[in-house]
């Protein structure tokens, strides 16, 4: 691509839309992801007694699977981005490009 379609892309609403869109949904997704790791942080440093209650048949403690869980949250919310990157936003992306070409 030549600059002036570069700057055409740039300026384009839907482009500007485009990038207010994946920035607000990416800092949500992050949000979310910060509020599950550090309130597993906060249980595990202010009330570790939480942790250590014993579940199942009295093997595992409650941090194993609330940290598992903390995992399991970053791979879903990062499938959850990858969904929408890949359709809605990939869509919009070649919409824009080919008004401006």
């Amino acid at each position: 691509m030549n600059v002036d379609t570069i700057e055409q892309i740039r300026n384009h609403p839907a482009f500007l839309e485009l990038e207010r869109q994946r920035s607000v949904f990416g800092w949500t997704l992050a949000a979310i992801m910060m509020v599950i790791y550090y309130g597993f942080i906060l249980v595990l440093a202010f009330a570790p007694e939480v942790m250590a209650i014993r579940v199942g048949s009295g093997v595992m403690t409650l941090g194993f699977p609330l940290g598992l869980g903390v995992i399991l949250s970053a791979i879903v919310l990062t499938g959850i981005y990858v969904l929408r990157a890949n359709g809605q936003f990939d869509r919009l992306t070649r919409q824009i490009v080919a008004s401006v070409r």
